[in-house]
């Protein structure tokens, strides 16, 4: 496998969070002597520093293909990373710790992609299981969410009319509900009572008779504006008529 190496440098001095980190004890591949480095793991990687203040790492380890498990050593807490074939090289560290071998071995453990394989396949299992159960299990048995027992239930698909209008308020009280189900899993409304409507031969009898008071009681003032302009008019006509006393030839305007 072939790694970039400027990526991994930056990969693992970036400040992206790491899974752990801290000092172990790691035993060289010619000399059995332990050193002391900085590792840090992030992902499947497992970086060691010589230094926590180091700007490169001087070795990484691609946690892919290999086992943690404890081993036999002079140093006490030590563990292995052991990789599959005869020629694979087997990595020895230890803690300063229990507490901190066993966060490393559970930690290192769980950094490969076949263990986060494995992890997803084990929920889907049993995200299936869980669907499997709801659909098989019965309507009215179906557990309710927590505070929802009194909740009003869902509106039909096709809501009742009424003279050709949608009903809304068809939704019984929290007083009518009941825990049982029906053959449809909902509670069934009560019926609706009928509604008082005007017929159309009232209302139009109503309209006509407010009509007549309206233009009855417009009409008598129209009536009465115009017997007044009359006389005001024929009053007016008779005193400045040049004709007055006398007999008159002129033609005078018609209604005087």
């Amino acid at each position: 496998m072939k790694l970039n190496e400027r990526s991994l440098v930056f990969y693992a001095t970036c400040d992206s969070p790491a899974d752990n980190a801290g000092f172990l004890y790691k035993r060289g591949e010619r000399h059995t002597a332990y050193h002391r480095r900085w590792f840090v793991l992030k992902g499947n990687m497992l970086f060691y520093f010589e230094e926590r203040e180091s700007r490169e790492p001087v070795g990484v380890i691609v946690l892919e293909g290999c086992t943690v498990e404890l081993c036999d050593s002079a140093e006490e807490f030590a563990f292995a990373i052991r990789f599959s074939g005869t020629k694979s090289r087997t990595y020895v560290l230890a803690a300063d710790s229990q507490e901190a071998m066993e966060a490393w071995v559970k930690a290192l453990s769980r950094a490969s992609f076949d263990y986060m394989r494995l992890v997803v396949r084990e929920l889907e299992k049993q995200l299936e299981e869980m669907r499997w159960g709801c659909r098989h299990a019965p309507a009215c048995c179906k557990a309710r969410p927590l505070g929802m027992e009194h909740s009003l239930p869902a509106l039909p698909a096709v809501l009742p009319k009424e003279n050709g209008c949608a009903v809304w308020n068809n939704a019984p009280s929290v007083d009518q509900l009941h825990d049982g189900c029906d053959g449809d899993t909902n509670p069934r409304p009560p019926p609706l009572p009928p509604r008082r409507r005007a017929s159309s031969g009232d209302t139009g009898a109503a309209e006509i008779s407010a009509f007549c008071r309206l233009h009855e009681r417009y009409g008598r003032e129209v009536a009465q504006l115009r017997l007044d302009w009359q006389h005001r008019q024929s009053g007016s006509w008779s005193s400045s008529s040049p004709c007055s006393g006398v007999a008159c030839t002129q033609p005078h305007p018609p209604g005087l």
